[in-house]
């Protein structure tokens, strides 16, 4: 299993990024696919997660409206589109893949319940 993210980078405030993830070694489909980010001295912190089928998605509440998560499964790649960035959003940004529960309806938004971890990509946001 492999998760690859980048588009990572230095980008002032206000400014807008794209991140991408590639997905390899797991059945990508039945897979949620989430974005964490991880400040210095803090905890990770979910940021968005989408279906497998990409029909549905959640975002926190500090990110909800600026950040715009997405799939394409024919490629086994997620995007996160990040507008509006301020310093808050410096960070390790990491890709994570949640098997879909079928009996369950409820996004998964804590880090031990994605399986799959990718090895994060750095956003910095300068004033």
């Amino acid at each position: 299993v492999q998760l690859q993210a980048s588009g990572g980078g230095l980008v002032q405030a206000g400014g807008s990024l794209r991140l991408s993830c590639a997905a390899s070694g797991f059945i990508f489909g039945s897979y949620y696919m989430g974005w964490f980010r991880q400040a210095p001295g803090k905890e990770r912190e979910f940021v968005a997660t989408i279906f497998g089928n990409g029909g549905s998605t959640y975002y926190s509440d500090s990110v909800q409206g600026r950040f715009a998560i997405s799939r394409d499964n024919a490629k086994s790649a997620v995007y996160l589109q990040i507008n509006s960035l301020n310093a808050e959003d410096t960070g390790v940004y990491y890709c994570a893949a949640a098997p879909v529960r079928s009996m369950s309806t409820v996004f998964p938004t804590r880090p031990n319940e994605y399986k799959h971890w990718g090895q994060g990509t750095q956003v910095t946001v300068s004033a």
